[in-house]
């Protein structure tokens, strides 16, 4: 008979708030090429040339604002969920980073270990971008190819929409959107650039050139991040009944010169203030966990954007993170993939070559 385990995949953090561990975490996850999708030697250029000289120190120091005594508050929460999880499952629960430690073949590893040769794959992402769902899990399957190339592997989609999924995004968030409690709610996102939703369209004729193409019925939603961080928004107000005038979607993190999705929550934070509205929420429906670019970009950076263009309070609302419902949608997920609710898989998502 079988045996079989879970993974939980995520992004990852540095070691520590060490200038030489987060040069070390940058420059592995810059160097991705669906991170960065320039040619390798532009990418190498750009990283150890103009990025890694000056930005590990001013990283280190933006992480040393949230890092808790134990270490990185996303590592210290993804290992919460993965035990949290194994309490409540009857198979093993491993967690592996994308970046940096625990490793993903680390954590591939423990499971074989163990016997097991039948695995669930948990992307800890609810949205499928090419820089986050598709590079776990492609590194995840150079891994399985290295170790064990007739692992049975069963793969769990982006879970943007999914009702359980909804039903615990809204319970995290009920408590801080009281009615009268806020002016506006912002939904960031992290960004991504703009042209990563034209490459990832298998049509490559639909996103970004489709007038309202994130409405348009279409394939390439399936892969499309904008779309599907739209859709996440459109079952959570409807569940809480947020009038239209009361939200706005955002995105968060660009890097670069070039167009990234927008608009961009730094701005539009310092405008809202700017128009008057005193108090704020903010939601980071993108990260199932909090992290750097919740706990410090927005929640402390974004915070003090808001107050200096004028604004009152601006409150991030935390992540899923340990929350008993998003614990319980991962359990009923296992759970279904136990009964054979899902196709087993052992092609990895759309493999985008970087050009």
């Amino acid at each position: 008979m079988s045996k079989q385990g879970v993974i939980l995949l995520n992004l990852g953090s540095p070691d520590s708030t060490q200038v030489s561990d987060v040069r070390k975490y940058l420059g592995e996850f810059l160097m991705d090429g669906r991170v960065l999708d320039a040619p390798f030697a532009i990418r190498w250029f750009l990283v150890n040339c103009l990025i890694l000289p000056k930005r590990p120190k001013q990283s280190a120091e933006a992480y040393s604002k949230i890092w808790l005594d134990d270490g990185s508050p996303l590592i210290l929460t993804s290992i919460a969920q993965q035990k949290a999880l194994a309490e409540q499952v009857d198979v093993p629960v491993a967690l592996g980073m994308r970046y940096g430690s625990p490793s993903t073949e680390g954590a591939l590893q423990e499971l074989l270990d163990q016997g097991v040769d039948d695995v669930f794959i948990v992307p800890m992402y609810p949205h499928y971008a090419m820089s986050s769902y598709e590079t776990a899990v492609v590194h995840l399957m150079e891994s399985v190819r290295k170790l064990k190339p007739d692992l049975k592997t069963t793969l769990m989609p982006p879970f943007y929409q999914d009702p359980d999924y909804i039903a615990a995004l809204v319970e995290r968030s009920r408590a801080d959107l009281v009615e009268g409690s806020y002016d506006k709610l912002v939904f960031s996102f992290h960004g991504i650039p703009q042209r990563h939703l034209v490459k990832g369209d298998p049509s490559h004729s639909h996103c970004m050139t489709t007038p309202d193409c994130c409405n348009t019925c279409h394939p390439a939603h399936a892969t499309c991040y904008r779309h599907q961080c739209a859709m996440t928004v459109e079952k959570f107000v409807a569940a809480l009944n947020i009038p239209k005038d009361k939200y706005m979607i955002t995105f968060q993190s660009r890097l670069g010169r070039e167009p990234w999705l927008h608009p961009y929550t730094d701005q539009t934070l310092e405008k809202l203030a700017e128009e008057g509205h005193k108090r704020v929420k903010v939601i980071c429906a993108s990260f199932t966990a909090d992290c750097l670019e919740t706990l410090e970009e927005i929640a402390q950076e974004g915070r003090d954007t808001f107050i200096e263009a004028g604004g009152e309070d601006l409150h991030q609302i935390p992540c899923v993170n340990e929350h008993p419902k998003f614990i319980e949608f991962l359990r009923n997920k296992v759970t279904a993939w136990q009964s054979g609710a899902y196709e087993t898989a052992h092609a990895t998502p759309p493999a985008y070559v970087a050009k």
